[in-house]
């Protein structure tokens, strides 16, 4: 099936702007992923470090949200549509499923960490995409989310860091 794509006046080249549509839907797609796996955490931690590790998967989510908005955004903005239906990303993240079942702050730590840490991966293979494309917009957005996505894996990591 084709995507609908709008007409716009930005100056990229129509060939140029569908293969960043097309990236963008994808790390679009995986964001999402990781927002719900973050809320996932939010919601089910359990045990002594329950509010720090609630407050800190909840702070997690806030950003990944905003990734969310922003990567939509510039797909509307570079004239397509952005795809962000439960059923698409089902059907085409590239996250492993959430990793803990239980509530221990733990498997929380290590389902979240490994998440971020494989989406921080899928964000700087985007970043070398779009900036050989030569898309140093979408690639620049890529970088923000990449730093932040960075920052997010130490602290949460942090926690597995330290001998108790």
């Amino acid at each position: 099936m084709k995507a609908k794509s709008y007409p716009t006046k930005n100056d990229l080249p129509a060939s140029l702007r569908k293969k960043m549509i097309t990236l963008l839907n994808a790390r679009l797609m995986d964001s999402i992923d990781l927002q719900t796996q973050c809320k996932l955490a939010h919601w089910n931690v359990k045990g002594p470090d329950f509010i720090a590790l609630h407050e800190l998967f909840d702070k997690v989510n806030g950003d990944v949200e905003e990734y969310v908005d922003l990567i939509a955004e510039r797909v509307v903005q570079l004239g397509g549509v952005a795809d962000g239906s439960i059923q698409s990303v089902v059907a085409h993240s590239h996250l492993k499923p959430y990793g803990a079942r239980g509530g221990a702050g733990r498997e929380h730590v290590e389902a979240l960490s490994s998440a971020l840490a494989a989406y921080g991966k899928l964000l700087r293979v985007a970043i070398d995409a779009a900036d050989r494309a030569g898309d140093k917009d979408t690639a620049d957005i890529f970088t923000e989310i990449s730093r932040g996505t960075d920052k997010w894996l130490w602290f949460v990591e942090a926690h597995l860091q330290a001998a108790r």
